[in-house]
């Protein structure tokens, strides 16, 4: 009778055990607010069918992003090099590891990814999607320097993880896999397309005189011929995602692209950044090596190095630039500014 009764129990148990796991929750479907001119001008985002957005999933995410137990010794988080503030990156040239060893490229702000169409991520191209971008700068020894299994396993142990898991993902068995579906749900969510110009091409407020100008000297072939690069009033993304040798370097200490391929043809090369949110994101290029952005601005009109990978758009590289005027220049600068969205970097929904 008694061993009939403790059979009983157990399965009692293993029941509600497995009920828990199978039956309570159902992630919900989480809307993506898209701005208008992104519908109208671009495909849809790109949301793997392995990894779709859930409110449940987008707030794991969010959360884990913020959270130091993803280094190995629990002092830094994604948030330490991309702060919500200045748009998903920081004000620094380089960043500082948890062992105190300095990277050799600027952090990338982080936003308008899911529209990353080549998937390619990173300065130089070398992740392939967010989910697995999001393995890298924890385990990087410069960066995180963590391991993936510990991770997991300080997240297994806290009071509070494997149930936001359960709810998220069906299991409260807590993995790498689970950890950067969760980071890049939430990343696909940073949506900034709110800035002045924004608004001015939904017929919401006018520009000045001097930004209107600035986007003349833009788009001009003539003059600042940036467009091709970084997009237009046609492409609200103000980056077309590929990689560019813009002239920065006639040699390369570091081959971005190029080392990653292993074809010399794409040494020097790195991603075209957006042109979104500049007030915020100083250092530029991938290495910080620009302060501010008159600095920028001047490199394209008087610094370009010709070199064997240059890209044929810097058509004026023998001329060492486009060869803009001190008014051509404050206009260009005018107009870059109003791309800013401050909505973005004030939202409280992307932050702690």
């Amino acid at each position: 009778m008694k061993n009939n009764c403790l059979f009983l129990l157990a399965v009692f148990l293993l029941m509600q055990c497995s009920s828990k796991e199978a039956t309570v929750y159902t992630p919900v479907p989480y809307t993506l607010e898209v701005p208008t001119q992104f519908t109208n001008k671009l495909i849809a985002p790109i949301i793997p069918a392995n990894n779709p957005l859930t409110e449940e999933g987008v707030a794991l995410g969010k959360k884990l992003f913020f959270d130091r137990k993803l280094s190995g010794n629990n002092t830094q988080s994604c948030a330490t090099c991309h702060s919500p503030q200045k748009s998903f990156t920081n004000n620094l040239q380089f960043n500082e590891g948890i062992q105190g060893i300095l990277g050799t490229r600027n952090s990338m702000p982080l936003f308008n990814l899911a529209w990353n169409f080549d998937e390619r991520f990173a300065w130089d191209g070398k992740e392939v999607g967010l989910e697995k971008q999001a393995l890298e700068p924890v385990r990087n020894p410069i960066e995180m320097h963590a391991n993936w299994e510990t991770v997991a396993e300080k997240l297994q142990a806290s009071p509070e993880y494997p149930d936001l898991f359960l709810q998220a993902f069906g299991s409260s068995e807590i993995d790498s896999v689970l950890i950067t579906r969760a980071l890049a749900q939430f990343e696909r969510i940073l949506i900034s397309g709110n800035s002045k110009f924004d608004r001015y091409l939904n017929g919401e407020t006018t520009l000045t005189p001097q930004e209107l100008a600035g986007f003349n000297v833009f788009m001009d072939e003539a003059k600042g011929d940036c467009f091709h690069c970084h997009g237009s009033d046609n492409n609200p993304l103000w980056t077309d995602n590929k990689f560019h040798n813009n002239g920065l370097d006639s040699n390369f200490s570091d081959l971005g692209l190029g080392a990653v391929t292993g074809d010399t043809n794409d040494n020097g090369k790195f991603k075209s950044p957006s042109l979104r949110n500049l007030k915020f994101t100083a250092p530029y290029m991938h290495d910080g090596r620009f302060a501010t952005l008159d600095e920028v601005i001047q490199h394209y009109s008087e610094g370009l190095q010709p070199s064997a990978t240059i890209d044929p758009l810097m058509k004026k590289v023998n001329q060492g630039g486009v060869g803009l005027s001190l008014q051509e220049k404050a206009n260009l600068k005018a107009f870059l500014l109003s791309l800013s969205d401050s909505n973005f970097v004030n939202n409280p929904a992307f932050r702690e």
